[in-house]
């Protein structure tokens, strides 16, 4: 199996614990009600199974996300700035000024 798919099945099987962690927390600390609500209703187990596959979801995700971003090659060499030694010298930019008019007449 191709690393690229291993490393997605890892971040979607760390998606799936960090959502039951984040839902099981959600309903022990009974956050904005969301406790009582769901344990005392007969769909509670169907809202339970829906807020935590779509939490795992979006944490998969980010699993994914950040790995897939840490493996970008890290750049060598200067990253910009100022060069060591160069000489700063301040920009001519010529203006010139016109005459103001008036928007109400003087009367």
């Amino acid at each position: 199996m191709p690393e690229l798919i291993k490393l997605y099945i890892r971040s979607a099987l760390w998606g799936l614990v960090l959502a039951a962690v984040f839902v099981a927390l959600l309903l022990w600390f009974n956050i904005a009600n969301l406790g009582t609500l769901i344990l005392g209703s007969s769909a509670g187990p169907l809202a339970v199974l829906v807020l935590w596959v779509s939490n795992a979801v979006v944490f998969g995700g980010v699993q994914f996300a950040y790995k897939i971003m840490a493996m970008a090659e890290r750049p060598q060499g200067p990253r910009g700035g100022t060069p060591v030694g160069a000489e700063l010298r301040p920009a001519v930019v010529p203006a010139r000024a016109e005459a103001r008019r008036s928007a109400r007449p003087r009367g």
